[in-house]
């Protein structure tokens, strides 16, 4: 993750902090995620059953492609300096676009929309996150995901 002042972090709200690189999601991601959470509903694991839907395949769980959040922000999130620890916030909203079929390719963009300081050396960021699907128009979600940052 980038660091910077955090005195410059004001300077990066309404920017695009950048894109992560394209993940795959094949089934067996969507059968462990499955595995995980006890959701095995057909549409995500039974691709006979899921080829006779409108989406003809199956497709990802809206909340495996969630939690892919922290991992994909990574790289991308700018963070600031001193930086003693970061956590998940939570989310302001989230809205699922579009579904993604198996066997796609994900990536997030990430814009920085507010900085504001909690309390001394807790500064809160919140982001716009945007799951792009490779070749589609239409993004999987757009969500406004919340960083605690410690300095």
């Amino acid at each position: 993750m980038p660091h910077v002042p955090v005195t410059e972090l004001v300077q990066h709200v309404g920017k695009e902090l950048g894109r992560s690189d394209w993940l795959k999601i094949d089934q067996q991601r969507i059968d462990l995620f499955a595995e995980a959470t006890g959701d095995f509903q057909f549409i995500h694991v039974d691709p006979q059953r899921a080829a006779n839907t409108p989406f003809g395949s199956t497709i990802a769980h809206g909340f495996l492609t969630l939690s892919l959040l922290p991992m994909l922000m990574e790289d991308i999130l700018l963070l600031p300096e001193g930086l003693k620890m970061v956590v998940n916030y939570g989310l302001d909203s989230v809205r699922f676009v579009q579904p993604v079929k198996v066997d796609s390719k994900v990536r997030l963009k990430l814009e920085l929309r507010e900085v504001t300081e909690k309390r001394p050396g807790q500064w809160l960021l919140k982001a716009t996150a945007t799951l792009e699907i490779e070749g589609e128009e239409k993004p999987a979600y757009i969500a406004e995901p919340l960083t605690l940052c410690f300095v």
